[in-house]
């Protein structure tokens, strides 16, 4: 799968938006690089991918493949390809670059230069013939900039540049049939920029790849007029003639805002309103949990005196049994202290995307930086579990302890190795190679298990949480509640909510998932982030007080439940968009689409319930403490 929320690939770089601050600081691995006239410029292929197809405007598949697979064929540099160094997270995204044929000079015209001539046995020929069907694309890389196509969007008439470019496409015959012909010249257009006028300091500040099908006799000579490439999926074997061209055009763009052609908004006031929908929201939840906490005493709290006997009512009348220990409190205190490591690792990728610490030309970035940061922040988890289980008063420590770095990401890591072996079924470059995978499951063990260890050891050693209210021997009988109140009615309306406030984001999250789109709206993002924590935590902290009103004391993990159904939500929300957006034909594309959905949902699910039984704990321990029991 090619995870391109940055998807992978983070997108938003202040520094680079100003190039007076860039001219003078750049960020590490996005440091210019300057050419003469004649220099090498280098052209780096990378996987090839599926897209959006234009016929239905549907994903059909989900498997990206190395440039070099066997059947493409594609023409080799002499010596044979090489692997381009990346980082960890480009690999798990699905980047696999690698040295190519083609030769660029700075500011030279090639106008056209012959790259080999292939035989395309049956075999390969039908695999090709599939993969144009499914709307392959090819993803170039000229000095780290994507070599893409460029579009016009209708709706703000503004032009822009997608990175990658078709394998192949559909061709009317005479009969007006469609026959899937495919691309074998390739027109390069590099745009370069002068630095201060000097023509000893050229940088690449555009990439162009217009691609043709030619059918060529004789020589390849890319003129025009030549019939396509028709690609039967029946016919026998089959040669063809790869080519390319190249042209150079001085632009006036700098290169700090070189990104600026690729990072497009689609239709950007659809964000502005949904923001501010949110944000109307929010203010209406705060300011009832406001009126909450000031009139405690006047709404769902009363105390009436009969015969010199007070009497209370509502939720103080169980005072005696709210902090009384949840069923499976070991289990409840592992997922919290994931979620608080979740919490605070989310929360910080967005920072540093926002502050643009994660460039767009430093690859894989975002994935690098959020495994790094899950990792050092297994202190946070540990220490947030041992805390929440020492309140809880349990006494399978070493457990705790033990479980909290191992459950979730062992769930996690399984599951993604399972996905993994459909990927290297498939031959697939998205396939996380073994190496990589022994590299994470030691970043693990030797990194994040022993912080995790170390956190937990100082939650356990310190003081444990007091609850304000003492718990009685005895629990109280629970009455019957209003069906709103009820389990699964509870959740699939707190649930709600905080989906509704990111589920705009959530939309262009996905589309830069599957269809390899560019995501770098951190902006947004970040004020997303913390308006869902806010509604997650206002919304369940409303539940939570009527639950008490209704004298049901079980608040715990019905608060982190209802909270977690937002990812549920997620969940049902992929499923719909496998309904809508993408039409997947084998059994390993909807494994994989339904597999991955399913991993992003169980985390976000931990993360909101995480959020939602944290702000209850913190109301139910405010408002306790406010009354006073003899």
């Amino acid at each position: 799968m090619n995870l391109r929320v940055a998807a992978p690939s983070a997108l938003l770089a202040a520094l680079l938006a100003t190039p007076q601050l860039v001219s003078a600081f750049y960020l590490p691995g996005v440091a210019p690089t300057s050419y003469k006239q004649g220099d090498r410029v280098p052209l780096y292929v990378n996987s090839v991918r599926p897209v959006a197809a234009p016929q239905d405007n549907r994903l059909h598949s989900v498997v990206s493949y190395d440039y070099y697979h066997p059947a493409f064929h594609f023409c080799q540099p002499k010596g044979g390809p090489e692997y381009v160094p990346e980082s960890l997270g480009s690999i798990l995204s699905g980047d696999r670059l690698m040295t190519s044929p083609f030769e660029l000079n700075m500011a030279k015209n090639e106008t056209c230069k012959p790259l080999c001539k292939v035989n395309y046995v049956e075999q390969m020929k039908y695999f090709v013939y599939e993969r144009i069907e499914e709307a392959y694309s090819l993803n170039w890389l000229v000095d780290g900039l994507p070599a893409g196509q460029q579009i016009q969007d209708d709706l703000t008439g503004t032009t822009f540049y997608s990175p990658g470019f078709q394998l192949g496409g559909f061709t009317l015959t005479d009969d007006e049939e469609e026959e899937i012909s495919f691309n074998n010249h390739y027109e390069i257009w590099i745009e370069y920029h002068e630095v201060n006028g000097k023509e000893n300091e050229l940088r690449v500040v555009g990439a162009v790849v217009q691609p043709s099908s030619k059918k060529y006799t004789g020589k390849a000579d890319c003129a025009e007029g030549h019939p396509p490439l028709i690609v039967a999926a029946n016919e026998a074997d089959q040669e063809v003639q790869f080519s390319y061209s190249v042209y150079w055009r001085k632009s006036e763009t700098a290169w700090a805002t070189r990104w600026d052609k690729y990072l497009h908004v689609f239709d950007p006031k659809i964000h502005w309103f949904w923001l501010i929908d949110t944000a109307v929201i929010v203010v209406i939840l705060v300011l009832t949990v406001m009126s909450v906490l000031i009139n405690l005493d006047d709404l769902g709290g009363t105390s009436a005196v009969e015969d010199g006997v007070q009497e209370d009512s509502g939720w103080k009348l169980v005072h005696g049994d709210v902090f009384r220990i949840p069923s499976h409190p070991l289990l409840l205190s592992v997922l919290l202290g994931n979620g608080a490591q979740l919490f605070v690792m989310t929360g910080c990728t967005i920072i540093f995307a926002l502050l643009g610490f994660l460039s767009p030309s430093n690859r894989g970035s975002l994935g690098t930086i959020m495994i790094i940061l899950y990792t050092l922040l297994g202190f946070v988890g540990g220490y947030a579990s041992a805390r929440t289980y020492k309140a809880m008063q349990g006494e399978q420590w070493k457990l705790n302890i033990a479980l909290t770095p191992l459950l979730v990401p062992g769930i996690v890591f399984g599951a993604f190795f399972l996905l993994d072996l459909f990927l290297w079924a498939k031959q697939s470059s998205g396939a996380v190679p073994f190496t990589t995978m022994l590299v994470i499951v030691a970043i693990w063990f030797i990194i994040s298990i022993p912080l995790s260890f170390v956190g937990s050891w100082l939650g356990f050693r310190g003081p444990q949480i007091e609850a304000p209210v003492r718990t009685n021997q005895i629990p109280r009988q629970i009455p019957p509640c209003t069906t709103y109140l009820k389990p699964i009615p509870s959740m699939l309306i707190v649930g709600l909510l905080p989906f509704g406030a990111i589920f705009v984001e959530l939309y262009f999250i996905m589309s830069s998932i599957w269809f390899s789109r560019i995501y770098y709206m951190f902006g947004f993002l970040f004020l997303c982030y913390g308006l869902m924590i806010v509604v997650c935590a206002a919304v369940t902290i409303l539940m939570t007080y009527f639950l008490l009103c209704a004298e049901n004391y079980n608040w715990q993990w019905r608060s982190f439940l209802a909270a977690g159904m937002s990812g549920g939500y997620i969940f049902f929300n992929c499923l719909l968009y496998l309904l809508t957006k993408v039409r997947l034909g084998g059994l390993a594309g909807i494994v994989l689409y339904v597999g991955y959905s399913g991993l992003i949902s169980f985390l976000f699910f931990i993360l909101a319930g995480s959020i939602g039984y944290f702000a209850s704990w913190w109301f139910v321990r405010k408002i306790y403490s406010s009354i006073k029991v003899d």
